[in-house]
């Protein structure tokens, strides 16, 4: 029966390798903030550099480029509501950079829990097997023991990845939505000069 739990405990931890490859290779900070436009937006000193790093956004479609696309688009609104809009679709930007990160959390929660389960039930065949015969060999209930003390160590070891993955993609994505206000800011101080 312990058996099922480690069985789950490994698809479950192919989920969880999967979303951390997956939020890996889109977390980049070239694939969110792509080096060009990092660089035409800390170029971008007056008005007149606007539409070169437009372009450049165009070219290189990213999430920094389409905040910086939206700004632009509405440069005719007054400064106030641009913001407002620009923070609404940072917000869904940010919120697209922390897709997954839920299914680890997930995976984090899960993993331990199913593992203890999988224990329990193990120990309970044991213990009713043992209830029957007797502790007649002692062969039998350590390994009955050791087995079902694997399904706590997969669990822990499904959890502890995906816990370590899941906090630094947080912390990383935090980092990277305060870079781009960053730029967005200037940005934005670029766009409304008299």
């Amino acid at each position: 029966m312990h058996h099922v739990f480690v069985i789950i405990l490994g698809m479950i931890s192919i989920v969880g390798l999967t979303f951390i490859v997956e939020r890996g290779l889109a977390l980049r900070w070239r694939t969110v903030i792509p080096p060009a436009v990092e660089t035409a937006a800390a170029a971008c000193a007056s008005p007149k550099d606007v539409p070169k790093l437009t372009q450049i956004c165009q070219q290189h479609p990213a999430p920094i480029s389409r905040l910086l696309l939206a700004a632009h688009a509405q440069k005719n609104w007054p400064r106030e509501d641009n913001i407002d809009a620009l923070q609404i679709s940072a917000r869904h930007e940010v919120t697209r950079l922390e897709r997954g990160l839920v299914v680890l959390e997930i995976v984090v929660g899960l993993g331990p829990l199913l593992g203890l389960v999988g224990t329990i039930a193990g120990l309970i065949i044991l213990f009713s097997a043992v209830g029957l015969d007797g502790f007649t060999d002692s062969h039998r209930v350590a390994e009955g023991i050791a087995t079902a003390l694997q399904a706590t160590l997969a669990g822990l070891l499904t959890a502890i990845p995906s816990l370590i993955a899941w906090s630094y993609y947080n912390k990383k994505v935090e980092t990277l939505a305060v870079e781009m206000e960053t730029i967005c800011d200037k940005f934005i101080r670029q766009l409304y000069r008299a």
